[in-house]
Formats: structure tokens, C-alpha cells, sequence
């Protein structure tokens, strides 16, 4: 990101990503196991959120998973590689990945009275629920010139009453839980829900303590599950593009 400020300040001018690298550069990229893997579990305990399953054949959680890499030198048999691309999903279960297990036709899918109010707008309100900010520094790279999402139709409201999607970052901690509820109950039906990044998929590394619960699933009904620790403003724009049937 540093080198892209320097070079927009060296050359005194700003280019808007296209919409074609959206689409080409816009899935979260998922460790994957090869043929070289052995089921030797030496990857498991390396993970610190527990994504990583040998049951059966090798798999990973992409909703759990905080794309750290940890699982990568603990492999002896250097099998483990960021290499399988991983869409924003309507189905939870859709997030757990398999080796030798071809990926499913993975599309958003929103209720059809949804799509016929949306249209072709979106107006967002975001609540951090207890992230580490990480994600709402991508929410707010959403509106700088290179990504400019309101080209899209898409923006960033102040108020719940004015919104069609909430968009959720952070486990949901308790202190939280009171005021995501409150925003979600001002905001006129039809309504999203998003949940934006690992922690408010399955809570993160700080999910399931006294503080803080699983994801937003255990709150709210959620329509769409954008993976990524953080994920890319690309990633979160295709995903919204996709939910609109704009793709």
C-alpha cells in the first residue's frame, strides 16, 4: 500500500481500479494441502484458530482461518500453499475447503424480494463489533479514489434507517451485542447482513471467551459471509457487486 501512495504522489495523479481486476484479483486466497501431503498433522497444532483438519483427508476453514501462513513451515513435506482461490459464500458451510475436493459453483444467493428492492443500489451501515480494526481500515479504503465504491451505486450511510445491508466486523463482544442490535432492528425490512472478515465468520482468535461470542451468525441472520483476515477492499467489493447480480 506505501509503495502505491508514493507512486501516486511521484506521478501526481490517481487511477480507479477497473472492474476487471475486481474480478480477477478479488477472491481471498486459502492454504491448500498437495499430493504431497502425508496426513501427518504436523500443521494442526501450528494453527492458532484451529481451521486445520486431518479427519478423513486434509481441509481448512476458510472462515476460521486468519491467513497468517503459520501452517506453512510446519509442513516437513512443504505440501501447504496459498492457492485456492475462496469467494464471499450465502452458506457457511460452503467456507470449509477439502483437498482433492473440486469447489462447488460457490454464488451469492439473496432472497429474490431482496434483489428486486435493492436494484442496482446499496446503502451500508457498518458496526465494528469488537475487531482489531484491521477490517475497518479496508471499509474505509472502500471510498478512497482507487476503489471508490460509489461508482458502483454503492455507499456508506450514517443511519440504520437509511440502510439496506448491515455490514458486521469483530466476534461480537458483549458490550457490542446490545448496540448491533439495536442498529439491525432500526433498519427497514428487506434487510442484509454481512459478515465481514474471520472474526465475525467464526469469532477469530477471540471468539467462544467471556467476552466475546462466535461470529455474528449467533446473533444475527447473516446473508453473506466475506472471508478474510483482513479482507481486500477488492474482496469485499466483488462480493457486494455479486450480491447485486452487477457481475
Amino acid at each position: 500500500m506505501l509503495e502505491i501512495i508514493e507512486r501516486r504522489v511521484r506521478d501526481k495523479k490517481v487511477v480507479t481500479e477497473p472492474l476487471q481486476l475486481f474480478q480477477q484479483q478479488g477472491r481471498a486466497l486459502a492454504p491448500m494441502a498437495d499430493s504431497r501431503c502425508d496426513l501427518c498433522g504436523e500443521c494442526v497444532p501450528a494453527c492458532p484458530t484451529s481451521a486445520i483438519s486431518i479427519e478423513g483427508d486434509w481441509s481448512v476453514d476458510a472462515g476460521k482461518c486468519l491467513f497468517c501462513g503459520d501452517c506453512l513451515p510446519a509442513c516437513p513435506r512443504d505440501a501447504l500453499a496459498f492457492s485456492v482461490e475462496v469467494p464471499a459464500v450465502s452458506d457457511r458451510s460452503s467456507l470449509v475447503l477439502r483437498r482433492n475436493v473440486p469447489l462447488p459453483e460457490l454464488r451469492l444467493k439473496l432472497r429474490d424480494e431482496v434483489r428486486k428492492v435493492l436494484g442496482r443500489s446499496l446503502a451500508i451501515r457498518e458496526v465494528d463489533a469488537g475487531s482489531c480494526n484491521g477490517c475497518e481500515v479496508e471499509v474505509n479504503s472502500l471510498s478512497n479514489p482507487m476503489y471508490d465504491l460509489e461508482r458502483f451505486g454503492i455507499k456508506i450511510v450514517a443511519s440504520p434507517r437509511h440502510a439496506d445491508m448491515l455490514l458486521v466486523t469483530g466476534p461480537v463482544t458483549r458490550n457490542m451485542l446490545p448496540a448491533l442490535m439495536k442498529t439491525y432492528n432500526a433498519m427497514p425490512e428487506p434487510r442484509l447482513v454481512a459478515a465481514m472478515g474471520t472474526c465475525a465468520i467464526s469469532g477469530g482468535p477471540f471468539g467462544g471467551t467471556y467476552a466475546a461470542g462466535n461470529g455474528v451468525a449467533e446473533a444475527l441472520p447473516v446473508d453473506i459471509y466475506i472471508p478474510g483476515c483482513p479482507p481486500h477492499p477488492r474482496t469485499v467489493l466483488l462480493a457486494l457487486l455479486e450480491a447485486l447480480g452487477r457481475l
